[in-house]
């Protein structure tokens, strides 16, 4: 993976940032949720779905993958619906400066993994600080996700951790638009043009 900070000085990027649906949604992929965007560039987006789970158990993913789980695991949190793409492959979004295997620096202290290394960490109880699986995850080509902002079906808003990594997962869409100061029940979805 290449670091997200890849972008030119004057290139215009939402890496680090959460895209919230707009009522006007209607990709059932991505209705009602919250992206974080851990890629952004001019050739284009990827996120992870932060509001969806699966009903894969942490300790089912990590059995799935024939790793033997030392001891307990947080079970507040399910294996997440990330996005459409790669449905089967997973994606360890976490905290912390240390670099596995395959990472991806999203942030100075948010970083994206691929590697089974992070996983066998999980495994034996050494697990970043903050982090959350998912599974698949949300892509868009060159120029996709500037058009979609365009046609009014995204909010952007810088991220917030304690949303991405703490927050119960019926509560993180409405407090990604709490960060806008807006009720998303008050909201329209189609946008004014003078």
């Amino acid at each position: 993976m290449t670091s997200a900070q890849n972008t030119t000085p004057d290139e215009f990027s939402l890496s680090g940032q959460f895209l919230v649906a707009m009522p006007n949604m209607l990709d059932p992929s991505f209705a009602g949720s919250v992206v974080y965007l851990c890629e952004h560039s001019s050739k284009g987006a990827m996120g992870l779905v932060i509001n969806r789970a699966t009903d894969l158990s942490i300790r089912s993913l990590l059995e799935k993958v024939d790793l033997e789980v030392e001891g307990s695991l947080p079970e507040l949190f399910p294996v997440m619906f990330g996005g459409p793409v790669a449905g089967e492959r997973g994606f360890v979004l976490h905290t912390g400066q240390r670099n596995w295997k395959s990472s991806l620096k999203v942030t100075d202290n948010i970083r994206l993994t691929t590697s089974k290394d992070i996983l066998e960490a999980v495994a034996r109880g050494q697990a970043p600080d903050q982090w959350l699986i998912t599974l698949g995850y949300a892509g868009w080509s060159e120029g996709q996700l500037e058009e979609e902002l365009a046609q009014n079906a995204w909010l952007t808003v810088p991220a917030n951790q304690d949303i991405l990594f703490s927050m119960p997962l019926e509560e993180r869409f409405a407090s990604a638009y709490g960060l806008l100061g807006i009720d998303p029940s008050l909201l329209s979805g189609s946008a004014g043009h003078a």
